[in-house]
C-alpha cells in the first residue's frame, strides 16, 4: 500500500461545505422549475430525471443516493416545522436547550404577533422577507447545532454563515419596513436587539468552531 492510499480522507473545511451548498440550491431550484414545467406530463418523472442527470446512476447506488438524500433534506424538515410542528423529541435537545434557540423563538413569536395584529402585513413584500429570512436563520442554526456538530466542523461553520446571511437580511428588511412606514420605532428596536442577539452569538459560535478548525487541521491556505 502506498503512502497516499494509507492516508486519512480529506476532511472538508467551510468553503467546500459553502460550494457543496450552494451547489444543491441550484439543484433543488432546477428541480422546482422542472416540476413546475412538466407538471402535467404523462412523461414528466422520465423527463426530470434525464435533465437532473439521475439516470447516469446505477441500480446499485439506490441506497446510498437514498442516505444522502436523507441528509440534505434534513434542513428542509427542520424550515417546514418553523412553523410550530416539534421534531421528534429528543433528536434536537441539544439546540433546545442553548441560549441562541430561544432567541429565534422569541423573535419569531414576536414576528407571529406582529402579523396577527396587522393582517395586511402578510401581503406585504418585506415583512414577507422579514418574517422567511428569520425563519430561515433558525433553521440554518438548527441545521449547524444539532446532533454532533464537532464531527464535521466545516458544515457547521457554513451552516452558521448561512444563518449569519438570513440574519442580515431580516435587519435590512426591517429597515426597509421603518422607512415605509409599515413598523414603528419602537417595533424597530425591539427587532434589532433580538436579531443583533441572534447575530452576534453566530459570530462568536463562528469563531470558536474556527479555532477548533485550525486546533485540528491547521490554518487554512
Amino acid at each position: 500500500m502506498s503512502d497516499d492510499d494509507s492516508e486519512m480522507p480529506d476532511v472538508w473545511d467551510e468553503y467546500q461545505w459553502e460550494r457543496f451548498l450552494q451547489q444543491q440550491d441550484k439543484n433543488t431550484e432546477k428541480y422546482f422549475g422542472l416540476l413546475e414545467q412538466y407538471l402535467d406530463h404523462p412523461d414528466r418523472d422520465q423527463i426530470i430525471s434525464r435533465e437532473m442527470g439521475w439516470e447516469a446512476f446505477d441500480a446499485d447506488e439506490d441506497d446510498e443516493w437514498v442516505d444522502a438524500s436523507e441528509g440534505l433534506c434534513e434542513e428542509e424538515l427542520l424550515t417546514s416545522n418553523a412553523g410550530g410542528v416539534d421534531p421528534e423529541e429528543g433528536e434536537f435537545d441539544q439546540f433546545a436547550k442553548s441560549p441562541i434557540y430561544r432567541d429565534t423563538i422569541k423573535l419569531h413569536a414576536w414576528i407571529n404577533s406582529w402579523f396577527e395584529r396587522d393582517e395586511s402585513l402578510k401581503e406585504h413584500p418585506e415583512a414577507i422577507r422579514l418574517a422567511t429570512q428569520s425563519a430561515v436563520c433558525g433553521a440554518k442554526l438548527a441545521a449547524a447545532l444539532c446532533g454532533d456538530d464537532s464531527a464535521e466542523l466545516g458544515m457547521t461553520i457554513a451552516y452558521l454563515k448561512r444563518g449569519l446571511k438570513a440574519s442580515n437580511n431580516a435587519l435590512d428588511a426591517g429597515l426597509k419596513l421603518v422607512a415605509e412606514g409599515r413598523m414603528t420605532a419602537r417595533q424597530h428596536r425591539f427587532l434589532q436587539r433580538q436579531l443583533f442577539k441572534v447575530r452576534n452569538r453566530i459570530v462568536d459560535l463562528m469563531s470558536e468552531y474556527r479555532s477548533e478548525w485550525h486546533r485540528r487541521y491547521g490554518k487554512l491556505d
